[in-house]
């Protein structure tokens, strides 16, 4: 008889590389971009809590779990059916990923509570939060105009792009153009379920000044574009926890202005492979841009 699996939507210490992923390590992963509408507080014990009010997104994992490993989650999370003291309650909740809506179960901390909340996780990701404010370097992967270092260096950047640049591979995604602007549409990398898609791109090794640039050239603030990590094939290995940045509110696809679609191209010539940039150069046509000598210069 098959086994009946429960999808699980992961927001805290259950994500990849956290504390509790032994818990998940032998599950599917669906999706490694998923979120969900509420709120993420920080409870001061290592942990996030979610609550389901608010009107903003919640960023975290989704998988599926065999009945055994949702009871030892159950267990982790204080849940029990039908007990009016849990810590946390098990409930169904509307799942969005880059392809769709579906249901799955999440844990939100029981109404009782709520009170004793005070410290809201900055970009409602538990992930990024934890980093934002500990780390170092990072790296970052760039599939957009960042691979292209000129507006980089008019900011006074290059330097720090400059120290340590590799290239990279990221499985399970493609490149498109979600981003609607008046004078046209930015790049994006969209999530798949197909892992025969990928992206490839530029990687920086990066100091935290530089990470404070791209945060407000990509919009980070203004809600355009979001902080999160992938997993990168960087000179043959799998490089966990890779800083990229992925569009909030995807759009219908369009055209990008010309000097944005020159940044892209130019990045990429000589640095990705021949058949990503024909690829590359395909999408944009494919789009309506008109490619003319030179772009790639």
């Amino acid at each position: 008889m098959t086994e009946h699996l429960s999808v699980v939507f992961v927001y805290g210490t259950l994500r990849e590389g956290d504390s509790n992923y032994h818990y998940l390590k032998n599950c599917v992963k669906l999706f490694n971009q998923a979120r969900v509408k509420g709120a993420l507080y920080d409870t001061g014990n290592g942990y996030p809590a979610y609550i389901d009010k608010g009107d903003t997104w919640v960023y975290g994992e989704l998988y599926a779990v065999s009945p055994l490993t949702l009871k030892q989650l159950d267990r982790l999370e204080g849940y029990s059916e039908g007990r009016p003291d849990n810590l946390y309650n098990r409930v169904k909740l509307l799942v969005e990923t880059d392809i769709g809506v579906t249901e799955g179960w999440i844990y939100r901390l029981d109404h009782q509570h709520e009170k004793a909340l005070t410290n809201k996780i900055h970009f409602q990701d538990w992930k990024v939060h934890q980093w934002f404010y500990n780390f170092s370097e990072v790296k970052y992967f760039a599939y957009g105009s960042c691979m292209d270092t000129e507006r980089i260096e008019k900011a006074g950047m290059l330097t720090p792009f400059s120290q340590h640049v590799e290239t990279g591979k990221l499985t399970g995604y493609s490149m498109c153009y979600t981003l609607q602007r008046e004078d046209g549409s930015r790049a994006d990398i969209v999530e798949s379920d197909d892992l025969s898609s990928s992206v490839e791109g530029i990687v920086y090794t990066l100091p935290k000044e530089a990470i404070d640039y791209l945060f407000q050239r990509e919009g980070v603030y203004n809600g355009s574009y979001r902080a999160t990590f992938v997993n990168v094939e960087i000179n043959g290995a799998l490089h966990q926890d890779v800083l990229t940045f992925t569009v909030v509110n995807k759009q219908a696809e369009i055209s990008p202005p010309r000097h944005y679609g020159i940044e892209i191209l130019r990045g990429a010539k000589g640095r990705l492979s021949n058949n990503y940039y024909e690829q590359l150069l395909a999408k944009l046509t494919s789009l309506g841009y008109e490619h003319t000598i030179g772009d790639d210069e």
